[in-house]
């Protein structure tokens, strides 16, 4: 049987004014797309899954919204403008971003690099405590003077996430927080995570769609740098239909020569 190809993508908006939305984005590196003029938005309180195959340009997106990576297309944010916004400007105003990789200063110890949170946060009122930061990863607590470089991949993944969590996040973007962690580590990470969006809007990059849709109120399916589909996990539950919708162009986009994706 052939695998089922989606249809049109149907995206469903916020009930309210978006937190977040983004029009006709685009990212290029060299003279090559890597995402091609996508819509999407965040609503108040919601969780959103951007997921898709390595190389669907699903990273390249969240460079983008964070002002990490040169873009064409409105991004709007609590109602501005952040096209001209500078990544630290953007931080300061509540849109943090967990990077893939990590990034921790490696001379400091754990807990250093979660207190390097609060910079972004500045005079804005905490989303979350230290304390709560260790409630939600407590295999941190026993390791808060250990240097981040003596952490395994996972811990270095829970402080990268406390960091951001101190930096009072109105819009928190994960950027693959399960990737290269073992089976273990990655059920205490989206135990946090399960947390994390009950207090606070989220961007969620996964690769494990089963992962992510535990967790998410709405996703975004990328490929090739286009949305093949969205829709509230119930929706995208067809496994054949979201598998397909990795690699498949829209059904409504005519058929293009094949380019070298960006993550």
């Amino acid at each position: 049987m052939p695998a089922h190809r989606p249809t049109a993508v149907h995206v469903e908006s916020p009930r309210s004014d978006p937190l977040l939305a983004v029009r006709g984005l685009r990212v290029s590196y060299g003279g090559v797309d890597a995402v091609k003029g996508i819509d999407l938005e965040v609503g108040q309180g919601e969780a959103v899954g951007l997921l898709g195959a390595n190389g669907a340009g699903k990273t390249s997106t969240l460079r983008a919204i964070s002002r990490l990576a040169a873009t064409s297309g409105t991004i709007d944010f609590c109602g501005r403008p952040l096209v001209k916004a500078s990544a630290d400007s953007v931080a300061r105003q509540g849109l943090v971003h967990v990077p893939e990789g990590r990034r921790l200063f490696s001379s400091l110890s754990a807990e250093e690099n979660l207190r390097t949170g609060a910079v972004a946060r500045g005079r804005r009122p905490e989303v979350f405590t230290l304390d709560e930061v260790y409630d939600l990863f407590p295999a941190l607590v026993a390791l808060q003077d250990r240097p981040a470089w003596a952490l395994s991949g996972g811990e270095q993944q829970m402080v990268a996430i406390g960091r951001g969590l101190l930096a009072a996040p109105r819009l928190l973007l994960l950027d693959e927080p399960s990737l290269g962690l073992a089976p273990v580590v990655v059920t205490a990470v989206y135990r946090a995570v399960a947390s994390i969006v009950d207090r606070v809007s989220v961007i969620l990059v996964e690769q494990n769609a089963a992962l992510a849709l535990e967790v998410c109120d709405r996703a975004y399916v990328l490929a090739a740098g286009r949305i093949t589909l969205a829709g509230r996990p119930e929706e995208l539950g067809d496994r054949e239909a979201l598998m397909a919708s990795y690699v498949a162009p829209p059904a409504t986009d005519p058929a293009r020569p094949a380019e070298r994706p960006g993550r």
